[in-house]
Formats: structure tokens, C-alpha cells, sequence
């Protein structure tokens, strides 16, 4: 009988396959529903660049006043020693550029172009941006009713977005910007007109917000969450605003972004037509009318506010789209 074979410790203790020597062993973390969108959305270049444009043109708007007193910036400071007034334009070329004003000066009383720029970002953005807060809260509030309920009050509510929906905008904002000009409800002056233009872009636009919200909450609301939610005794608001509204965020946001330049643009619209922010206040609307007066005179003048008003409103284009794409839950 031959003698059991004798193994050392290092034989017998072999480890298995599995464990290399040396290899780094890792977790496998899953990601959330934000962290997905967000390297969705980094993977897009336009949209990245759209939403820093987005954020610098806000910064600038929020610091536009303490912009203008460090640089010594003065919106409305005349300077009538710029203006030929054979020609009735700046002199020099390309509009009276100079290091003291870097965009040239305006063809009628010889104000800094880039000050008037800076000083009508604020105006512009806060009328944009407060009406589109404005129709987006009213547009949820009666979308998601109107899409949870059903019945007589998705008729009303429907009935009542087809009514805004046929009412003529501009002649109703042209009519009531000019009767309220001297002074409403306390208020005159720049803050009056500001307030009339949130209220009118605001408040008859919110039906466009709504139909999508209400669209989207007929296709949630015979979902599993929310049979669960009526089955442990939920009410009607509970369920609206707690179980359907944050799964309606992501199309919120993206027709919100898409909805500001709409209204940028309308805003300019009536300032063009001399109902909007009334000079000498300065607004990229203003300075286009100003501009047609005194296109042949000076070109730059009108090239100046209608790129910012272009890049303005292409940035959030750019930032709706990739927020779209970053939010879809079908993309790759």
C-alpha cells in the first residue's frame, strides 16, 4: 500500500479561477432617471452650448445694473458730439466704434449701443420669463384637471382653450398696452407696461401648455401608480399633484424652454410696434424701431439688437431640443 501523496499549504490552498491576483474588484452601481438624462444631454454639443449661452444671458440680465455702474455705462447719456448732423448718423466707420464704445452709438442721440444692449437683456428676459411662468402655471393646473377628471369639466376646460386659442393676441395686446399707458391698478410707467405685457402674453398663452399637460395626463391616469394610489384612499389633489405632476415635469420643462424666446419675440414684436416698453427705457424691441428710422444712416444699428434677439432665441431652441432628447425615456 503506497503512502498518501503529501500536499504543502500553498498546493492545497489554490485559489479559484474566479479571483485573478491583482484584479481590482468593482461595484456595479445603477444610475438614476437624472443621471441618465444628464449624460444624454452632455453627449449633446448644441444643447450644452445652448444652455451656456442660456445661463451667461441670464447672469448678464441679473448683474446688468452692476455691470453698468462698474464699467460706467450709461444707457441714456447723450452724446450728441458723436453725430454728424449733415448726415444724421455716427461718425466714423462702422457706426462710430470706438474703444469708449465698442458697438458703436445710435444713429439719434448718440447713446452707447452696448449699454442699450445690456440694458434691455433685463427687460426682455423678466417680460419672457414672467409670462412663461405665468402660462405654465395656469396651463398645468387646468391641463391636469382637465385630463384627470374627464367628463363636463375636460369639455368646459377644452372649450375654454379653444376660445383663447381663436382670440386675436396682438390687436387685444395692442389695444390694452395703449389704454393702460398713463397708469392701472397702482402702477405707471415702466413697471405698469412691464406688468401688462406678462399679464397679456402670459394669460392668453397658457392654453398651449395646458392641452400638452392635459394630452399627457389621459395617458397617466389608468396607470398601476395611480390605481395604487386610489386603492390606499387618495383624493382627487392628492393624486394630482403628488403622484401624476411629477411624472409630468419633463415635458413641462422642455415646452417651457421652447415657450421663453415665442415670447421674447412677441415681446420685441410690440415694443416694434410702439406699444411695448416705451423709450427712453432701453429694449431689443425699441432699438429695432428706432433702427428702421435710420437704416439707411447706419445698418449697424439694426444689426446689433436683432443678433442678440437671433442668438437669444436660437440658445433656447438649442436648449429645448437637447432637454427633449435628454428627457425622452424611447432615446438611446
Amino acid at each position: 500500500m503506497t503512502a498518501p501523496i503529501e500536499t504543502t499549504g500553498s498546493a492545497a490552498e489554490a485559489q479559484p479561477e474566479a479571483v485573478l491576483t491583482g484584479a481590482k474588484q468593482s461595484q456595479i452601481e445603477g444610475r438614476s432617471l437624472g443621471q441618465i438624462a444628464w449624460a444624454r444631454f452632455k453627449r449633446d454639443k448644441l444643447a450644452v452650448a445652448g444652455g451656456v449661452v442660456v445661463l451667461l444671458l441670464v447672469l448678464l440680465a441679473v448683474l446688468a445694473k452692476p455691470i453698468q455702474w462698474v464699467f460706467g455705462l450709461d444707457p441714456n447719456a447723450f452724446n450728441q458730439d458723436l453725430i454728424d448732423p449733415a448726415l444724421l448718423a455716427p461718425k466714423g466707420a462702422w457706426g462710430g466704434m470706438s474703444w469708449d464704445h465698442p458697438l458703436g452709438v445710435d444713429p439719434q442721440f448718440g447713446r452707447d449701443i452696448l449699454a442699450r444692449i445690456i440694458e434691455g437683456s433685463w427687460v426682455s428676459l423678466l417680460v419672457a420669463g414672467g409670462a412663461t411662468v405665468l402660462s405654465v402655471v395656469i396651463g398645468v393646473v387646468m391641463g391636469i384637471v382637465a385630463g384627470f377628471y374627464g367628463g363636463w369639466v375636460d369639455t368646459v376646460i377644452s372649450r375654454m382653450m379653444d376660445t383663447f386659442l381663436a382670440f386675436p393676441l396682438l390687436l387685444f395686446a395692442i389695444s390694452l398696452s395703449a389704454t393702460l399707458q398713463d397708469g392701472a391698478f397702482g402702477l405707471s410707467g415702466l413697471p405698469l407696461r412691464i406688468s401688462v405685457l406678462i399679464f397679456v402674453i402670459g394669460f392668453f398663452s397658457w392654453p398651449y401648455m395646458g392641452r400638452i399637460v392635459r394630452a399627457q395626463t389621459m395617458s397617466l391616469r389608468n396607470r398601476e401608480f395611480v390605481e395604487a394610489a386610489r386603492s390606499l384612499g387618495a383624493r382627487g389633489p392628492f393624486i394630482l399633484f403628488r403622484e401624476l405632476l411629477p411624472n409630468l415635469v419633463a415635458p413641462i420643462l422642455v415646452y417651457a424652454t421652447l415657450l421663453i424666446p415665442t415670447n421674447i419675440l412677441f415681446e420685441a414684436g410690440l415694443s416694434y410696434l410702439g406699444v411695448g416698453i416705451a423709450p427712453p427705457q432701453a429694449s431689443w424691441g425699441g432699438m429695432l424701431t428706432t433702427a428702421v428710422d435710420t437704416y439707411q444712416a447706419d445698418p449697424q444699428y439694426m444689426f446689433v439688437p436683432g443678433l442678440a434677439i437671433f442668438i437669444t432665441v436660437l440658445a433656447f431652441n438649442l436648449l429645448g431640443d437637447g432637454l427633449r432628447d435628454a428627457l425622452d425615456p424611447r432615446s438611446k
